[in-house]
Parts: structure tokens; C-alpha cells; sequence
């Protein structure tokens, strides 16, 4: 019998999404002690509630994201911290914590002088925070393997407010679902993650009265008026001095000296002479910007003319690509510790940021390994390590006309909750996010003073993902767990 019309424009409903988590049991050796854990890894469905003319509609499956828990075996739930944990870009999955850091397994990338060959490995990492918190990673929509529903829009969750409200109910379901409410919670987060936590710990306090014991913010940058080399904007230039002076030193452009040395001179004049000598524009005397250029020529490392033409004002990227010109090289963005030979000469702009090129082989390999071959978890995604998609297209319409910054956010939840304490890691040699320009906005957290003291700030000789430094990643590791003792409140 022949359809009818109407058979024949009916759809079929695509099924509704469900979660695809799977559950291995584990062991590791860390100190002698023998820790037992739970990993469970997958895709949990987001919903959201519909309301339809002031109607409820239900709750409806929006996205599919994926994480990746680790529990310790046998422990009371009710004094167990548990860290919830990801990464920045925005448009980056939480791969760099979870196998750099954080995780009870960690890759192998190699650091400046030894890289890596692949094909990569993967190997226990006694250092891991589990000793001391169970930890859920997260991988925001259009990371990692989360995905929206079929037929929804994934530049619904590419926005900061937006992107906030998704990892909150990320973080209230698993809490919920695991009975976590009374266990000390704190929130870990790299980059544009230190962003997310800040305004996350703001809003899980007003949402949903959730209430942190930390935060972890790991190259932090809590307002982006501070890193951003926008017209008009002469905020940074002076922030970045600190950084570009112990790249230069790293590079032997400062001689024998020692770096804290530099550092010192570096903050003195970043905090005092170079704002002034910007902030007074044509009224600076040729007297006085040639006394000026001559000190940031100085302690940049670079030569006094090109100071000179860009007229004080030295951006990032062009002073990576420059500083070590004459020897045909560049230094990373993530970590000036890193250099590449640029095969055009003659660039403003350095060709690659080989910070980032010579580990994210062994972080994409390790994970896409691990996930499958230990964790037991299959999905044909391809596992979006950074998307550059998402960080083309993030929407930042909140902040329209003023920088985009989460400091009133921590700033009204420190005072709101007096007991929530904050770890700022920092690396000296990340022209990401630079540790003076962070120093400065935590130094005008509109906080009491007697809060001042929940704030503390560790340093490494390294960048970004300082932990690609061995030495630093062990003490960070130390740092971490002594943040987590100290504040869990058990």
C-alpha cells in the first residue's frame, strides 16, 4: 500500500541522548602506599529546563560532555576533598591537568632540552593529587569529546556566560549524583580556566548556595584588559616587562646576573618609570624617552632603535619573534624557554609557537592511548584537544565596551564565603599570562584586608604548562597537595 503524503513527511525523533559512562578499577603506588581508586569515563547529557509562555516544558537534553573522575577506594565521602578540574583556551579539553599534573597518570613530553620522540608514553605519576583529593575533569562543549545534542547549536556554550552556567551544572550533577555535597570542593583551572573558576565560584555561591573550600588558578589571568594589546589600551605593556626581562636572561641576555636580580629591577621599573613615561605621550621630553628606552632596551634584551619605533610599547608576540632574531630563532608564547629557527627573517609575527608544537604530539597521543586502552572508553569523536575554532568564536557580548574580567566575580564570593582560600601558580617565564600582570589584579581584589591572607602565590622557573618542567611539576605537585591539607577544613 502506497504511503501517504502524510507518512511520507513524518520524521523519525532522533533518540534521546544517554550517559556513556564507563567504570575500571585501578591501583597506584605512592609512597610506599598503596592507593585503590575508581575511574569512570564519558559522556553525561546536560539538560536545561524548558519554560514555554511561563509553562514548564520539562528537561530537555541540550549536549553530551564528557569527564573523567577518579575516586579513591573505601574513603569517607564526608572529609574526602574532591578537585573539579579543566583547562583554558577557551576552546581547550582538560587533557593538559589531567596528564600533566593533576592525573594519576601523565604523559611523557619531554621539556626544552630533551623533547619527546614519538611515539610518546604514558607512565604512572606518584605525584598525583588524588593522594589528597579525588578529582573530576571536565571538557567543556566542543572539547575534548562533548558535543551538543543533535539538531542544537554549539555557539549556545560558546560564550562566557554561557560557558559558566554549563560547567556549574556539570559540576552540581556530579556532586549530586555522588553524594558530595558535604566533602571539601575546590575548583582547578589553567589559563582562561583561572577566568571560568573565579566567575564559577561566584556563581555556584548565588545558583546554588555551593560554597568552595579553593580554588587553583594555574597561569592565571582574571581580567584580560591586562594581557591585551588593544588600541588605547597601555595597561599591559608594562605588565609583560617582568617576563620579557627573564626570557632575556634565560637567553643569556642579561649575563652572569641572577634572575631574581633582573626581576627586581624589571617590577621597579614596570611598576613606576615606564607607566609614567606612557601615560605622559607627547609632553615626554627626547631626554626623557631616551632615558626610558634605554632601561627597557636594557632589561629586555632588545636593541635600543627597535624600542625606539614602537615607541615604548613592546607586544608579546613581536618580542618573542624579535628577541633572538639575530640568531634566526624565536622563543615561545607559552614558555619564552622554548625556541624554533623561523625560516622567514624577516617576520613581525613568529611562524610557530614551538612552546606549544613540540608537547601537544605527546599530550594528544598519550590521552587518545589512554582513554581507550586503560579507561575502557570507546567513541569514534575526534578528541578536540584545542579547538582554535572556539577561540576565533568566543562571544565575550557580556562585556561590550570594558574588558572582560571575572575580579568582582572572586572578589564577591571571597567576601561572601571568608573561608574560601585561592592558590595562584605562576611561571616566570610565560608571556601567556604573565606573573606580574597577575600579581596586579590580585592586588586590587576588592576584598578586606584580613582576606588578603587567604590568597597565596607560588613561582617556578618555567611557563605556562609549568609542569613540562620536571623539577617545577614535582613541586607544584607538593604546592598543590599542601593547598588541598591546609584548606579542606577536615
Amino acid at each position: 500500500m502506497p504511503e501517504t503524503p502524510e507518512e511520507e513527511t513524518k520524521t523519525e525523533a532522533a533518540p534521546e541522548p544517554s550517559d556513556d559512562l564507563v567504570t575500571t578499577q585501578h591501583t597506584l603506588t605512592v609512597k610506599r602506599r598503596k592507593l585503590a581508586y575508581t575511574a569512570q569515563t564519558g559522556r553525561i547529557v546536560l539538560r536545561k529546563e524548558v519554560h514555554t509562555d511561563g509553562k514548564f516544558d520539562g528537561h530537555t537534553a541540550k549536549a553530551e560532555v564528557f569527564l573523567t573522575s577518579y575516586t579513591l577506594d573505601g574513603a569517607e565521602p564526608g572529609s574526602r576533598p574532591v578537585t573539579f578540574a579543566f583547562n583554558g583556551g577557551p576552546g581547550s579539553a582538560s587533557v593538559w591537568l589531567h596528564m600533566g599534573v593533576l592525573g594519576p597518570r601523565r604523559v611523557v613530553s619531554g621539556d626544552v632540552d630533551s623533547p619527546e620522540p614519538p611515539p610518546y608514553r604514558v607512565v604512572d605519576n606518584p605525584e598525583t593529587l588524588l593522594a589528597h583529593s579525588d578529582l573530576v575533569f571536565i571538557d567543556p562543549v566542543s572539547t575534548g569529546y562533548s558535543r551538543p545534542k543533535k539538531g542544537e547549536s554549539a555557539k549556545d556554550y560558546h560564550g562566557f556566560t554561557a560557558d559558566v552556567e554549563s560547567v556549574a551544572e556539570i559540576i552540581r550533577l556530579w556532586t549530586s549524583r555522588n553524594g558530595r555535597w558535604l566533602s571539601p570542593k575546590y575548583l582547578a583551572g589553567e589559563s582562561y580556566g583561572t577566568l571560568r573558576a573565579a566567575a564559577l565560584a561566584g556563581h555556584l555561591q548565588e545558583r546554588h548556595g555551593f560554597y568552595l573550600n579553593g580554588l587553583m588558578l594555574i597561569s592565571s589571568v582574571l581580567d584580560m584588559g591586562t594581557i591585551r594589546f588593544t588600541e588605547g589600551n597601555d595597561q599591559p605593556y608594562p605588565l609583560f616587562v617582568p617576563t620579557y626581562a627573564a626570557i632575556a636572561h634565560y637567553h643569556g641576555k642579561h649575563g652572569k646576573r641572577k634572575l631574581a636580580d633582573v626581576l627586581a629591577e624589571a617590577e621597579d621599573f614596570a611598576a613606576r618609570e615606564l607607566p609614567w613615561a606612557l601615560s605622559r605621550g607627547s609632553r615626554l621630553t627626547p631626554e626623557e624617552k631616551a632615558a626610558a628606552v634605554r632601561k627597557l632596551a636594557s632589561l629586555t634584551g632588545l636593541d635600543e632603535s627597535y624600542v625606539d619605533r614602537v615607541n615604548l610599547r613592546i607586544e608579546h608576540v613581536r618580542f618573542f619573534t624579535e628577541l633572538l632574531r639575530e640568531r634566526g630563532l624565536t622563543t615561545g608564547r607559552m614558555d619564552g624557554r622554548f625556541t624554533t629557527w623561523e625560516p622567514d627573517g624577516g617576520r613581525e609575527l613568529m611562524s610557530d609557537d614551538a612552546s606549544v608544537s613540540r608537547i601537544i604530539g605527546a599530550y594528544s597521543a598519550g590521552f587518545n592511548h589512554y582513554v581507550r586502552s586503560e579507561l575502557g572508553y570507546e567513541n569514534d569523536l575526534p578528541y578536540e584537544v584545542l579547538s582554535m575554532d572556539v577561540v576565533r568564536n568566543w562571544s565575550y557580548s557580556e562585556f561590550e565596551g570594558r574588558a572582560v574580567s571575572a575580579v568582582e566575580a572572586l572578589s564577591a564570593a571571597m567576601r561572601a564565603n571568608p573561608h574560601l582560600k585561592v592558590h595562584v601558580a605562576l611561571g616566570y617565564y610565560d608571556g601567556a599570562t604573565p606573573y606580574y600582570a597577575a600579581e596586579h589584579v590580585l592586588a586590587h581584589l576588592q576584598i578586606p584586608e584580613n582576606l588578603r591572607g587567604n590568597i597565596e602565590s607560588a613561582y617556578y622557573p618555567a611557563g605556562h604548562m609549568m609542569y613540562v618542567h620536571e623539577p617545577s611539576r614535582v613541586q607544584q605537585s607538593k604546592d598543590l597537595a599542601e593547598f588541598v591539607r591546609s584548606s579542606s577544613n577536615r
